[in-house]
């Protein structure tokens, strides 16, 4: 099918793009291009998240923005999101996939966006959508033994992000921190230049009109809590290095999680005690001494439900949620046994090389069942509408309890002005 003939299609019948993504995702995928193409004709497109967090960066605005990452069913979940924003009135809300996620769960930079545009097209969702790449982040032990060859894969990665209308990233060189150096800025030294030099790469490509919106991290997440010295250290060192006009416009840090949660023996999870205090003087440092709109939280999805209100009391600028989502899916009592049982049996003779001594079969599950999306990816969407229907029915009520926690209801006339009105 062309252009014409599918914009034809859908302007006589929008539920057609139900069929249409799905052939894209399982028999043709040079459809995906075609299908971006189609929606930007109906208003839907990738927007940089920019000109809003310029605003944050003059004073915090009362909201944390949630950004979801979507590991499986993710044209379902991605339509239960937008309902539940439209309904709510929510703007402020990022799709993203770390570089990660895209290997074990099979969607490549140009399956994710175009499932999250026609996701939004199928609930006529009408607002600037927002597309992140989350981690982008480098490999440490590749890194050190041929550093060009690992900062020309971030880079590979970062075009075809760009191309598929991601424009918003997260480069992650906190991999690269050397806590061995006895001195902070040297702790940091790989992380500040190597973040700098990737900075300048997006923007010599950003398409005409669009500035990128990035963020840099200068904790790897599940290691000690970030510190105001290594804040100052990273944004001096990368001001120091870097040559353009336009730089990142927030920073990870870390503050006690861990990504997924720490999980337990019996397959519970531990409970964590986030440091919402060095949050909120992260994010007051970096938008009162760098300019930044705030500090983002990573590994928050597990956190029990009364923590997430805290997050725009710490002025936090940007929360990312994924394992809670997937958590929920997988424990679900709509989910067939049979099916459960049938990723799970999949994964102990798939991954059994991680499967470490000491640890119990909950927790092997536990770690690897994430593989499970990209394993039976079809059979995810294939799953019979009566069963997906009760876990997404049920799922609209914690976006709804996210979206309320954090502050973001009644943002989309903001998010409208600010955006489109940035272009116009």
């Amino acid at each position: 099918m062309n252009k014409e003939e599918i914009l034809n299609l859908l302007k006589q019948s929008p539920q057609e793009i139900d069929n249409l993504i799905y052939r894209a995702v399982f028999e043709k995928q040079e459809l995906f291009y075609i299908l971006q193409e189609v929606l930007k004709d109906f208003g839907y497109k990738g927007f940089s998240i920019y000109p809003l967090y310029q605003e944050f960066s003059k004073k915090f605005l009362g909201f944390t923005v949630p950004a979801i990452n979507i590991r499986g069913m993710t044209y379902d979940i991605a339509r239960t999101i937008f309902k539940v924003a439209k309904k709510l009135k929510v703007g402020t809300l990022i799709f993203e996939i770390a570089k990660s996620e895209m290997g074990y769960t099979k969607q490549s930079p140009i399956e994710y966006a175009t499932v999250i545009l026609c996701a939004a097209f199928r609930e006529n969702f009408s607002s600037p959508i927002f597309i992140q790449g989350d981690h982008f982040q480098f490999n440490r032990k590749s890194y050190f033994s041929n550093p060009e060859r690992e900062k020309e894969n971030i880079k590979n990665l970062i075009k075809e992000a760009i191309k598929a209308q991601f424009y918003n990233l997260d480069i992650d060189a906190s991999t690269l921190v050397e806590i061995e150096e006895d001195e902070v800025e040297k702790q940091q030294k790989h992380n500040y230049k190597v973040t700098a030099e990737i900075v300048e790469f997006v923007r010599s490509i950003e398409p005409e009109g669009i500035v990128i919106n990035l963020g840099g991290e200068i904790g790897e997440i599940g290691g000690h809590n970030s510190t105001p010295e290594e804040l100052r250290a990273f944004m001096k060192g990368f001001y120091k290095v870097f040559k353009n006009k336009v730089g990142i416009s927030k920073i990870s840090v870390q503050t006690g999680t861990s990504h997924g949660g720490i999980v337990l023996p019996d397959g519970t999870i531990a409970s964590v005690n986030v440091d919402f205090n060095t949050l909120k003087i992260l994010s007051r440092l970096a938008r009162e001494e760098f300019g930044l709109a705030g500090a983002v939280q990573h590994g928050a999805s597990t956190l029990p439900e009364e923590y997430f209100h805290l997050f725009p009391e710490s002025e936090c600028i940007e929360v990312h949620l994924a394992t809670g989502f997937q958590n929920f899916i997988y424990d679900h009592p709509a989910l067939p046994l049979e099916f459960k049982e049938k990723i799970y049996n999949s994964l102990k003779k798939n991954f059994k090389n991680e499967w470490k001594e000491g640890m119990s079969e909950a927790q092997f599950i536990y770690k690897t069942r994430k593989k499970g999306f990209g394993l039976f990816k079809k059979d995810w969407w294939d799953l019979p509408p009566k069963i997906k229907n009760q876990i997404l029915s049920d799922m609209e009520e914690i976006f709804e309890k996210i979206f309320k926690a954090l502050n973001v209801i009644n943002t989309l006339d903001l998010v409208n002005s600010k955006i489109l009105g940035s272009l116009s």
